[in-house]
């Protein structure tokens, strides 16, 4: 039996996704499984155990061309399922392109008419996105979603043990991840020096992000009481999965509404989410065992503004962020 996964949005939903890999894996151990997702984040599926193949739509350069190749190559593995958590029409025209037996996804990808199953896809509903996206494969397994998972290597382990021996870190440390694609998603600089002030002295600080996450922690960094504690600016530097690593033995993690807090939920690592704009209510929320939510106690007639956030306030005040205590 063979299976695709499709995924073609950005490296938190990719992450998200590896939820409904996991679940296929459980009931179906020896299909095969494969995953479709945008270039750039196919670092997420290095060294899997069970990921077969792992196809990559680049979506900046010749997007076109390349999403009649993809499509094309996806035709010739001859899926019996193709699952389309996607909701867009790139990923709609390769599901329906693809001449799988069953093709599933959302009812809200306009070429959803093309499927052989589509489930209404319903956001605020108090269900997770893990949940959301389980329904598409509720038929085939069972009716609870598993948890999303990533496999960081023995090297990225060691590649971590290195960093803290070298930062000379004996098991006590923070990650704080400062940064969001969208402004209204991230906390204030202001706010995340205040953050790392008031946190225990004994306790290291890692600053972790993409690279052009870098003159921002390392604003932060230079703002921070470093005399205090060890702090050090790690953006850029690490992979995704060494970055899982990272988190899972931290004792806290620091997070916006981002890429970084799903990382720590498929660690199942302690996090704690900071929201903004946004909501948990719209089932982007963390999943640890050990997690966390801190947002505004006031109660905004502007909040939430957008299901991604902006990148600016509409409102120009920005009283979702600036009134969290």
């Amino acid at each position: 039996m063979k299976f695709l996964v499709i995924q073609t949005a950005f490296l938190g939903d990719v992450i998200l996704a590896t939820s409904a890999a996991e679940k296929l894996h459980q009931f179906f151990p020896t299909a095969e499984i494969d995953f479709l997702l945008r270039k750039g984040n196919e670092s997420v599926f290095e060294n899997h155990p069970y990921m077969h193949e792992v196809i990559v739509l680049d979506k900046k350069n010749n997007k076109w061309k390349n999403l009649f190749s993809i499509a094309s190559t996806v035709r010739k593995n001859k899926y019996d399922y193709v699952i389309n958590l996607h909701r867009f029409g790139s990923s709609g025209f390769i599901t329906w392109r693809s001449g799988a037996k069953q093709k599933i996804g959302f009812d809200k990808n306009p070429l959803s008419f093309w499927y052989t199953k589509k489930i209404k896809h319903e956001i605020g509903n108090g269900k997770h996105e893990t949940e959301r996206n389980h329904q598409l494969i509720a038929h085939l397994t069972d009716t609870i979603p598993a948890k999303p998972k990533l496999y960081p290597s023995e090297k990225d382990f060691e590649r971590i043990r290195i960093q803290n021996s070298e930062f000379r870190i004996q098991n006590k440390y923070i990650c704080v991840a400062p940064a969001s694609i969208w402004f209204t998603k991230q906390f204030p600089k202001e706010k995340w020096i205040e953050l790392i002030n008031s946190i225990n002295e004994n306790i290291s600080v890692y600053l972790i992000g993409a690279e052009n996450d870098l003159d921002l922690c390392e604003e932060i960094k230079r703002q921070t009481s470093t005399a205090k504690r060890p702090i050090q600016n790690l953006a850029g530097k690490f992979s995704v999965l060494q970055t899982a690593a990272l988190m899972k033995d931290a004792k806290m993690n620091y997070v916006n509404d981002s890429a970084p807090m799903h990382i720590a939920s498929a660690m199942n690592a302690p996090v704690t989410a900071i929201f903004c704009s946004t909501i948990p209510a719209f089932g982007f929320g963390p999943l640890s065992d050990n997690s966390k939510i801190i947002e505004t106690k006031e109660k905004l007639d502007c909040r939430p503004c957008g299901l991604h956030g902006y990148k600016q306030c509409p409102e120009e005040h920005f009283k979702c962020a600036l009134t969290i205590a």
